[in-house]
């Protein structure tokens, strides 16, 4: 494996030709961009601009454009912590941008089939786990291509999506 700071990690999502997903399995993040306004947002602050979400967004949209698929998938605990009601709230600017964007209940999955990690697994070929310091901050991510990874990966993939449930429904009440 060989670790990519956020440049690297972003160049590879920018290269993918067919699809990037996202695993996500933490409920709780730090995020140097995202920590203020997510502090603000608890604080009951103003409305955000999203100006600090812009570069992601920007990179997205350019990324379907040219045709690739980018989906997330989230598995969360719920009731949900205050850092994914949050995320709850802002992420119809990632539907928008031209994410799909699925959340799974944690309860309703098998722990045996999900991983702990979080990860990119870009256009089935490459995978990239999330790398955090002690401190939980965002550090890279740790690249492979090894196909028996890659082959974990898309299992896990194919068995979160397929239980999720599309961002536009689990908002809805009682579909927590």
């Amino acid at each position: 494996m060989r670790l990519l700071d956020i440049d690297g990690v972003n160049g590879l999502i920018r290269g993918c030709k067919t699809e990037a997903f996202h695993l996500e399995v933490l409920d709780d993040y730090e995020s140097p961009g995202g920590d203020q306004p997510y502090r603000n947002w608890l604080a009951g602050g103003p409305e955000d601009d999203f100006a600090w979400f812009q570069g992601w967004l920007n990179l997205i949209r350019d990324v379907t454009a040219d045709g690739a698929t980018v989906r997330r998938a989230r598995v969360v605990t719920v009731p949900l912590t205050d850092y994914q009601r949050w995320m709850l709230e802002i992420t119809q600017n990632n539907v928008d941008a031209g994410e799909e964007v699925r959340y799974l209940p944690r309860h309703l999955a098998d722990p045996e089939r999900v991983t702990t990690d979080d990860w990119w697994l870009i256009d089935d070929t490459t995978v990239s786990y999330t790398v955090f310091d002690p401190a939980g901050n965002w550090v890279g991510g740790a690249v492979t291509t090894d196909p028996r990874i890659v082959a974990y990966c898309r299992e896990v993939r194919d068995y979160v999506w397929e239980l999720a449930t599309p961002y536009g429904e689990f908002q809805k009440p009682g579909t927590e």
